[in-house]
């Protein structure tokens, strides 16, 4: 077993997809661990606290005139003319990797162990050793639509400090509504639409003392995680689909175990879209978007020995922790296959939390059927009295329903 150190940089990080195609940042076997450090994709919401001094994050988020560091920033086009950018906003979320895994091949099942996740300090001035985040309250949200203050609509960001001197809990600092931001390639962001684009701070208005009496708990996890799809070369970071990505599950931070089918050769592992705290749904448009640093460990479980295991016939993620199993069900459990060429764009038109359900009822049946060899009315049953089933996410163009049965279930005394 070895141990791999992948830091944040412009030369080991993508922005806005998986991809089987980009050369691998990292190689290693199965058995290996690996620090891999990662960044949010909303350090720019507040650049002197999340970006400035720090020479990883100020690597990938350089942006001139004259010089883009990261230029492709989702599976778009790389070539102009543009609307919002390289791209075209397909895909938001900053992903360390890729990382192959040796003898990985199609039809196997990649483990990853969550050891220990750890927030990144910000390096600025009077800021130096503290942790930051930002939440947006986005146009992407389930509530845009929906808001009774004026001005409406309107997208809000609010920073939030993250208190690791004990039990963790983050507390907001300031809020601002998003105001027209002038990228440095000239181009006009009216709402937040496209991944880094800096925001000049003398054209918002900060609002402080605010949530003055509240303290959240933090949830130290990885919103996007996940392997390379085989169905195109560049696939957008935003959908969640049969091979991970941007599940946004709370659940997925330390001690947990994914697991995740293989479809392409190396499997090519993802991770990103680091979290400080979430809910189930996610529902504004973000969590509390922060970067961490994750210790993780590699197991390749070949598909020859997965018969009579926990992962026999497994074609989607699975999440096992010490308490439970749960299965992710989305609005297409692989939408790159079930609805064409245009797939990556046309998800949005279709999501439902009713086709989640379904999709998350029917994997959690065959989890029981397949593992623990109940007949279908025995796993029905079960399924209605000791099966857990919440929103994941609202936000993601696939929803997102999990659904969770306890291990305790099957003990007897």
């Amino acid at each position: 077993m070895k141990h791999h150190l992948l830091p944040v940089s412009n030369k080991t990080v993508h922005w806005g997809y998986f991809s089987k195609v980009v050369t691998p940042a990292l190689t290693l076997r199965s058995g290996d661990r690996a620090t891999i450090e990662t960044l949010t994709h909303h350090a720019n919401d507040d650049y002197e606290r999340m970006i400035k001094d720090d020479p990883g994050a100020e690597s990938v988020f350089k942006w001139t005139k004259e010089h883009k560091a990261v230029a492709r920033r989702g599976s778009g086009p790389t070539e102009g003319p543009f609307v919002r950018g390289s791209g075209e906003g397909i895909g938001v979320h900053l992903l360390t990797g890729p990382v192959a895994i040796e003898g990985a091949e199609p039809g196997d099942v990649l483990e990853v162990r969550i050891l220990d996740i750890r927030p990144r300090p910000s390096q600025c001035g009077c800021h130096a050793g503290k942790c930051f985040g930002s939440n947006a309250a986005a146009n992407w949200g389930f509530h845009y639509h929906d808001l009774i203050e004026e001005p409406k609509p309107r997208e809000v960001v609010t920073i939030f400090e993250l208190d690791t001197s004990g039990e963790p809990f983050a507390k907001a600092v300031y809020n601002y509504v998003w105001t027209p931001q002038t990228d440095p390639d000239g181009i006009v962001h009216p709402t937040i639409d496209y991944p880094g684009v800096p925001v000049d701070h003398t054209t918002i208005k900060k609002r402080e003392n605010i949530l003055p009496n509240v303290r959240v708990p933090a949830r130290l996890h990885f919103g996007t995680m996940g392997l390379a799809p085989s169905e195109a070369d560049y696939v957008s970071s935003i959908p969640p689909s049969y091979t991970g990505g941007n599940i946004d599950d709370w659940r997925i931070g330390k001690g947990a175990r994914m697991y995740y089918p293989v479809a392409v050769p190396g499997a090519y592992f993802s991770v990103g879209d680091p979290h400080a705290a979430q809910g189930d749904s996610e529902l504004g448009g973000t969590a509390i978007e922060t970067s961490l640093t994750g210790d993780f460990e590699f197991i390749l479980h070949k598909k020859n020995d997965l018969a009579g295991t926990s992962l026999e016939g497994l074609t989607h993620p699975l999440l096992e922790t010490s308490e439970a199993w749960s299965v992710y069900g989305f609005t297409y459990p692989n939408y790159l296959a079930e609805l064409g060429a245009n797939a990556q764009t046309e998800i949005a038109n279709h999501s439902s939390l009713d086709r989640a359900m379904r999709d998350a009822f029917r994997k959690l049946r065959r989890f029981l059927m397949t593992v623990h060899h109940l007949s279908e009315d025995e796993a029905i049953s079960l399924l209605s009295i000791g099966a857990d089933f919440g929103v994941t996410q609202v936000v993601d163009a696939n929803w997102g329903v999990h659904g969770t049965i306890r291990k305790n279930v099957f003990r007897c005394d």
